[in-house]
């Protein structure tokens, strides 16, 4: 039992605040306090399900992990990070990082160093559920090369099909030694056939042929290793330009200037956004007119753009970033009615020529004015007064750019190389350069 003079006390503290008025409202207070209460905790209910309900569609490692293994023990695959993964078990899959179920995206640590796990696998809707179901569609993945195919034949898939993904370019021979090299996981001088179905079936993934493309550039995040068509890159500390991103099953709860405000409170200094868009516009500069042709970005969000604990920028996602060769080769002759049925990904967009209804093969904005679209919001606010004003009219002058080729080439570099100045300007000789 409370002591008498403790139940004293909390009734003084209760009541004898209140005006007797108040006192005798106090019933219908409780109840609409009990109303709110019950709206928290349904609130609250339904969020922790939408987010079961999310994590168990789109986070599938476990299916990832069983196939893999199967496949390289039975001898079917190869990769350096096989024995790794499935029978020393120092390649753990940890947090779930998907956003698409048939792309598996995870955090993990490969002998204690933090990687990036990534693995496809087959939509679930398309089989029945079951394991082997989803075992025997990944088994096409691996039908190619054939047993039997020579060196110098399976050297010809690999210059084929690398010119129809980046065009006729005088150095594919070096690209294809590269991928031979990647392949070759023993070291051996030669191709097994379970290396050579490992390393064709990763080139399927728009992603992993551009990181072995681009493997040297120093805002692409390093492949460590693969098994199968599993592959390994390393983990870009900071995932997104922006820390906060809202569930899709929110967004509409939430104010769009609610999430930005607290993203702009969140962000780092204004010198240390400045050093990460310098490296965002040199990884422009890599992409456009590089040894393996020109890529495109396809869909420039702040979710694909990441950056490290020295705030180098490195793209955390390349799937959306594909080569001029395959966009033009999927633009021309596709029959349309507007622009809009002339886009490939999310933004890469041409004219719809309505005279003939066909796509012109010419993406009307470039990587560049995508970018600067960004930077208006990633860089402006809390940009130095001295400053703001070239700085707006130079990202003004950006998002106005055209991908037509008469502007492709001079004015292109005199826009990115005077931002680039322009930041350098104010952040060199500091502790941020």
């Amino acid at each position: 039992m409370m002591p008498r003079a403790l139940r004293r006390l909390v009734h003084l503290v209760l009541f004898c605040p209140l005006s007797k008025g108040l006192q005798s409202r106090l019933p219908a207070i409780k109840v609409k306090y009990l109303l709110l209460a019950w709206l928290g905790i349904l609130i609250a209910s339904w969020v922790i399900y939408m987010q079961y309900a999310s994590y168990s569609e789109l986070c599938r490692g476990h299916v990832c992990h069983m196939v893999i293994c199967d496949h390289y023990r039975r001898g079917i695959i190869s990769g350096s990070s096989c024995k790794a993964l499935c029978d020393q078990r120092t390649l753990t899959l940890q947090h779930c990082m998907s956003t698409s179920s048939t792309h598996q995206v995870y955090s993990g640590l490969w002998k204690e160093r933090p990687v990036v796990i990534k693995c496809g696998i087959e939509d679930p809707v398309k089989t029945d559920g079951a394991p082997d179901s989803v075992l025997r569609q990944e088994m096409s993945l691996f039908d190619k090369p054939t047993r039997g195919t020579s060196m110098d034949e399976f050297k010809e898939m690999l210059h084929n099909f690398l010119k129809a993904k980046l065009g006729e370019q005088p150095s594919l021979s070096t690209l294809v030694d590269r991928v031979i090299t990647l392949a070759d996981v023993n070291k051996d001088g030669k191709v097994s056939l379970a290396e050579a179905k490992s390393i064709w079936a990763l080139l399927q993934i728009n992603e992993f042929l551009l990181m072995v493309a681009l493997q040297e550039k120093e805002h692409t995040p390093k492949l460590l290793g693969f098994c199968g068509d599993l592959y390994v890159t390393e983990r870009v500390g900071h995932s997104s330009l922006y820390r906060l991103e809202v569930p899709h099953y929110l967004q509409a709860l939430i104010p769009e200037a609610l999430s930005s405000s607290l993203n702009h409170w969140l962000a780092p200094a204004w010198p240390r956004r400045a050093r990460i868009t310098i490296g965002l516009l040199e990884f422009v500069e890599e992409v456009f007119h590089g040894s393996y042709g020109s890529f495109l970005i396809c869909d420039a969000s702040p979710h694909h753009v990441g950056y490290n604990s020295k705030y180098d920028c490195k793209m955390a996602n390349l799937r959306n970033v594909a080569s001029e060769a395959v966009v033009r080769g999927f633009l021309r002759g596709r029959r349309c009615e507007t622009n809009a049925d002339c886009t490939y990904g999310r933004d890469c967009t041409a004219t719809c020529d309505r005279l003939v209804k066909q796509c012109n093969t010419e993406v009307v904005q470039p990587n560049l004015a995508k970018v600067c679209v960004l930077l208006q919001d990633f860089l402006l606010f809390g940009a130095p007064s001295d400053l703001r004003g070239d700085l707006e009219k130079q990202l003004r002058t950006c998002v106005t750019l055209s991908g037509l080729a008469s502007q492709m080439e001079v004015h292109h570099s005199l826009v990115l190389n005077n931002l680039k100045t322009l930041l350098w300007k104010k952040i060199s000789n500091t502790q941020y350069s």
